[in-house]
């Protein structure tokens, strides 16, 4: 097949090699972060480290694995999404880290605090409250779960950071904290459910100390050179208009104070990446974020696919979308990466296809893809 000029050019502008601290990733093409729920007892098996391994093999450059739980009580509410902590639940992690590693990729777990998301009652601990900065849900919805105390603040930063240090130890090339989408970390960014008085609530360099507290104990951590990315996010699960920052300098004032705390790479998730971020410029989030930090960022949202992916996962299909928006913000460094979700979850060779100029070989994105471990 000889390769037409648009495959060319997205074979040259993607095939780039990337440094994020001290790991290379051989291209611009990341796997995002998306919740399976196949690891019965919290514990990655084979089926999973085939289904992260497959894509490296495929060309994926950096896998960011599906949200994994801290080790707190409170972390999360099923016993079938993974936990990045306990013997067995490691050992299955090195094995995904292993088969991701022979595929010729680089892999990161996210790791997650859904904080006052949680419904009480529900596994692997039943009896845990949920717990949140202010005990107010994204949604508005108060007095459903306890307020952090400091105790509290300090055995969750401590959570964080051993699960780092235990992914550097089984062999990740780096870790990625999770304070996105109305979770943990992201109650404490958002005014609507930080309603703190002391240290941690207040203006936005205040609601930003718990985040840059986590990020500090990780770095502290783990080695120098060890990656250390913070996904965030303006939207929320319950709050889909939530915004952070209003303005640049807004964003600014949250940014900061996480760089500055140690982080090497923003990922900065949008439900379109192609939709300005703020009015009088073209740039996306993540645009912005490397603007102001001077940090590499990763971009996501509906990457290759020409539908809103709340609709997909609530059972609309999308049809495949033309990348080359995409490929003028990658040739003008608007950001670094690219993560793909649903493309990759449908298609386990979209990043073959796509640095191979194998356009006319791409699938729509089918919600079946959702029941499935392919």
């Amino acid at each position: 097949m000889t390769a037409t000029p648009a495959a060319s050019r997205a074979a040259e502008i993607l095939a780039r090699p990337v440094s994020l601290n001290g790991l290379t990733v051989p291209n611009r093409i990341a796997m995002a972060p998306m919740t399976r729920m196949f690891s019965p007892g919290g514990i990655p098996g084979e089926n999973v480290a085939s289904y992260y391994g497959r894509r490296a093999a495929a060309g994926v450059g950096l896998i960011v694995t599906e949200g994994t739980y801290v080790g707190h009580d409170s972390a999360g509410q099923s016993d079938r999404v993974p936990r990045f902590h306990g013997e067995e639940q490691l050992a299955g992690w090195a094995k995904v880290a292993e088969a991701v590693h022979a595929g010729g990729g680089t892999i990161v777990p996210q790791l997650w605090h859904i904080g006052m998301v949680r419904n009480q009652g529900e596994p692997p601990v039943a009896d845990a409250p949920a717990v949140g900065p202010s005990g107010v849900r994204p949604d508005g919805t108060e007095g459903t779960g306890k307020v952090m105390t400091q105790r509290d603040l300090d055995d969750v930063i401590g959570a964080f950071a051993e699960a780092a240090a235990a992914a550097e130890r089984i062999g990740f090339d780096g870790v990625e904290i999770h304070g996105a989408h109305g979770y943990l970390v992201d109650q404490f960014l958002w005014a609507g459910t930080n309603r703190r008085t002391d240290a941690y609530g207040g203006d936005a360099v205040a609601r930003t100390r718990f985040a840059a507290e986590i990020v500090a104990a990780v770095r502290q951590t783990v080695s120098a050179e060890f990656p250390v990315i913070f996904r965030y996010s303006q939207w929320k699960q319950e709050a889909y208009d939530a915004r952070l920052a209003e303005t640049p300098e807004e964003l600014e004032a949250i940014l900061a104070p996480l760089a500055a705390a140690g982080v090497d790479a923003f990922h900065a998730s949008t439900r379109r990446y192609w939709v300005p971020e703020f009015d009088g410029s073209d740039l996306n989030l993540a645009g912005w974020t490397k603007k102001l930090t001077g940090r590499p960022t990763i971009t996501v949202g509906s990457v290759g696919l020409d539908g809103d992916f709340i609709k997909a996962f609530q059972g609309q299909g999308s049809a495949v979308r033309n990348l080359d928006d995409l490929l003028d913000r990658l040739e003008r460094d608007e950001f670094d990466m690219v993560a793909v979700g649903r493309a990759l979850l449908q298609d386990p060779e979209w990043a073959a296809k796509i640095l191979a100029g194998r356009f006319d070989e791409l699938k729509p994105y089918d919600t079946a893809a959702l029941k499935t471990l392919s």
